[in-house]
């Protein structure tokens, strides 16, 4: 996503500033499937599967446009600004991360209660046994 906006923009993304960012997007996805407790693969890059414009970087999880940022600063306003460019009808947030931190999620408060309830709707849909 990040690559085709730079390149619009007439701006170059180096190789390994591609590479880290492709890094972040697996990390991401990898730490939501653990921390929603869904099916391993569920929650995936979009790149690997869609790489279409206005896709988040990382898909699966209903209702939600994830941005993920894999970086040590972070222009937090202009990184929430693309995901509510690209979001459509879903809640935007932003995943980010710096080097030997936890990953932090950000969305704008009047998205709260939607965001908490769409995770609680996913963690409660895989809690559920099966009929």
């Amino acid at each position: 996503m990040a690559l085709a906006r730079f390149k619009a923009k007439g701006i170059k993304m180096g190789r390994m500033q591609r590479a880290k960012g492709a890094r972040g997007e697996r990390e991401l996805a990898r730490e939501l499937t653990r921390v929603l407790g869904v099916e391993t693969g569920s929650i995936y890059r979009s790149v690997q599967h869609a790489g279409r414009e206005g896709a988040g970087d990382v898909l699966g999880v209903a209702g939600v446009h994830i941005e993920s940022k894999r970086t040590e600063s972070l222009s937090l306003y202009k990184a929430m600004e693309q995901a509510l460019d690209d979001c459509g009808r879903d809640i935007p947030i932003v995943c980010h991360k710096r080097n030997l931190q936890q990953w932090l999620v950000i969305c704008e408060l009047r998205d709260l209660v939607k965001l908490s309830r769409a995770i609680v709707a996913i963690v409660d849909s895989e809690s559920e046994p099966p009929r």
